[in-house]
């Protein structure tokens, strides 16, 4: 029988699948992938579009390339588009040029976009630049992740470039590293064969780079677990109506050594209702999720959010981001399955709830918060209610996320947090809510402490009237390092007020890195005063010793040199601390403790840093505020330069707990 020209030729021999476009064939043999040119006298001609990121020059996926006649592509994960519409052909055309977070230059009209001549066999690059800090990757879920690629003979990274275990779209990924490989679940995914696709959990696994796996700058190679259908099976079908939605994953030892791993579920009713929740478990020889128990609904506390594992020295502790984690749990099956076991760091005294708070303070009346069981977390939304109600005031209150150039809030939705070795410090990727997109704004921000001082952040990903929620950061794929990070997150409509959602990427993942080196990612750090033996110093808190006691955040400045910074140093002068910023009064060997801002560039954010002679030896004298010129010859005030606002009063206990998560070794 014939086979009809210029359509999709599948042939199967002796384990050697093939699949072509008339253009290349897919060659797949023991598990392996390659491509290979395959020639046609009739097969389709298409004229290449390659767009590329000016400042890295990698291919940019989903970039709209639109014609004056409103025919839409959309560039793959290599960047490119493939146009084999035949009207088009030997003609020049004008394509508008539009993606998230990039930008290319107007006309005099005001019309971004560039004209073609479109030929057969033929190729153009356009080159966009980046506006997001971030850099896009490729997307990881989904259908024709590389269909126009094929379509061109482009290189191909990945074994699955156009369709795997049938899956069109997926929600909202938890991943963990369990028994060597990495382990990937969604939540709900669209299907090729009809409009509702799996509800409960499809999952699948990849191999760690340098072991098998992809560099995750090229892709990832999923392996799903599916059904006799070939289709994207359930890992998490928890008995009961609705779908089931895991969060929470964690891998952890048990007291025989041997890695266990376990998620908390939900059970959810239309609209979005949870009815149920509960703790699963991972069975290896049945390749699924299966209940372990139920929790209570009325209690507060269970597992949510992204995971990270912390050895504490005295026990082992599971953290619950979201984005914030302020709720933990002692890593053993036994404390995992009991309700009761979990903690949250919260000012609210027990049996408190949202209806009713009462907020814990001492006898000075300091608000005091601690690891309490049984009690809510108080995040940013509950702050505000606090605050409502005049229980609480800002600067006690434990979280401060603001943007750096602005100083507005950043209200989170949802978000992860790690440990960073190149920055020495706890880094966070959490999603904004009510920002310029309703849930489409990613932000990057430190703090000294898994608790905080959560304080100033950047933008880094912005979307225009679409959702990119749940994003988390694989310290997995970090490089460099750390200097080098990579996270992705759920690309949809959804919740966005968007009525036209982007084909193919619509409700999938997508990969993004970000290079902690980037200048604009230079954010402010908490500077301390602390008491250390009779003296009352200043510093960060790398130079805050494990056995001081910090009393008071009074500013936050650079940790590092950069252009438009100068460095202050702390000296002891006839029994004074004193601050300097000239380098030439400090003595040879010093080093600078912190960097300031030679220029008020954020006034909303920024104020002047002044050194004060002080009246008392063991003292360290300075003033953060502006000051009159009677004050400054009164006070001998000496402009050091601009430091960044505290929003921070805390109580000494808050201080003290972040300073023993320094005294934890590094994870």
């Amino acid at each position: 029988m014939a086979k009809p020209t210029g359509c999709v030729v599948v042939g199967y021999c002796a384990g050697l699948t093939i699949w072509s476009t008339g253009l290349i064939a897919l060659v797949l043999l023991n598990g392996s992938a390659r491509l290979e040119p395959h020639a046609s006298a009739s097969a389709p001609q298409f004229f290449k579009i390659k767009v590329v990121d000016e400042q890295t020059g990698r291919g940019v996926p989903l970039v709209e390339l639109r014609t004056v006649h409103h025919l839409t592509y959309v560039t793959d994960n290599n960047g490119v588009v493939a146009v084999g519409a035949p009207e088009l052909m030997h003609h020049k055309v004008y394509f508008h040029v539009f993606s998230h977070g990039y930008e290319f230059p107007a006309d005099g009209f005001g019309y971004r976009g560039v004209t073609l001549e479109v030929r057969p066999g033929a190729s153009a690059t356009v080159r966009i630049k980046r506006l997001n800090i971030a850099e896009r990757l490729y997307r990881i879920t989904g259908a024709g992740l590389y269909a126009d690629s094929l379509s061109v003979g482009e290189p191909i990274p990945i074994r699955q470039p156009l369709l795997n275990a049938q899956v069109l779209g997926s929600d909202s990924v938890v991943q963990a590293v369990y028994r060597g490989k990495i382990h990937w679940f969604w939540g709900d995914t669209h299907r090729l064969a009809y409009p509702l696709g799996n509800f409960h959990v499809p999952g699948a696994t990849s191999l760690l780079p340098g072991s098998g796996g992809l560099d995750p700058e090229k892709g990832v190679d999923l392996q799903y677990f599916t059904g006799s259908d070939g289709f994207a099976r359930p890992t998490a079908q928890m008995p009961g109506s609705g779908p089931t939605w895991i969060w929470g994953l964690t891998v952890i030892r048990d007291a025989q050594g041997t890695e266990r791993m376990f998620a908390g579920y939900v059970k959810v009713r239309p609209p979005m209702t949870v009815y149920e929740r509960g703790l699963a478990e991972w069975n290896d020889e049945k390749q699924c999720f299966e209940k372990v128990t139920t929790f209570d609904m009325d209690l507060p506390l269970y597992p949510d959010g992204h995971t990270f594992v912390l050895d504490e020295q005295a026990r082992v502790y599971v953290y619950f981001a979201t984005p914030f984690p302020l709720v933990r749990v002692e890593a053993t099956p036994e404390a995992l399955r009991d309700q009761k076991a979990y903690q949250a760091y919260t000012c609210l005294l027990p049996k408190s709830d949202a209806q009713h708070p009462r907020v814990d303070r001492d006898e000075q009346g300091r608000l005091r918060y601690a690891w309490r069981s049984n009690t809510p977390a108080v995040r940013q939304k509950e702050q505000a209610d606090l605050i409502a109600r005049g229980l609480a005031k800002p600067e006690e209150l434990l979280v401060h996320l603001q943007d750096i150039e602005s100083g507005k809030q950043v209200l989170t939705h949802s978000g992860s947090v790690y440990w960073n070795a190149y920055r020495r410090r706890w880094i966070m990727i959490a999603v904004q809510e009510f920002g310029t997109s309703f849930l489409g704004e990613v932000w990057y921000a430190e703090a000294d402490a898994p608790l905080g001082p959560w304080v100033y952040a950047r933008k880094i990903v912005t979307h225009d009237r679409y959702s990119f929620y749940n994003p988390k950061h694989h310290p997995v794929f970090d490089q460099d390092g750390g200097r080098r990070i990579y996270f992705e997150g759920t690309y949809t409509r959804a919740f966005s007020g968007n009525e036209h959602p982007t084909p193919r990427y619509d409700y999938n993942q997508i990969m993004y890195r970000l290079d902690l080196a980037d200048s604009r990612l230079l954010l402010p750090v908490p500077v301390y005063t602390y008491r250390s033996g009779t003296k009352v110093l200043i510093g960060t808190i790398e130079q805050v010793p494990v056995t001081a006691r910090i009393e008071s955040l009074p500013f936050l400045a650079c940790d590092r040199p950069a252009p438009g910074l100068v460095p202050v140093y702390v000296r002891e002068h006839e029994g004074r601390i004193e601050l300097e910023r000239n380098e030439t009064d400090a003595p040879a060997s010093a080093r600078p403790v912190f960097y300031v801002a030679a220029q008020r560039t954020h006034p909303a954010v920024m104020l002047p840093l002044y050194a004060l002679r002080s009246a008392r030896e063991g003292a360290c004298a300075f003033h953060v505020g502006p000051l009159s010129d009677e004050e400054q010859q009164r006070m001998h005030g000496k402009l050091l330069g601009y430091v960044w606002r505290s929003p921070l009063r805390w109580a000494p206990e808050m201080y003290q707990e972040l300073l023993r998560y320094r005294r934890i070794a590094a994870p």
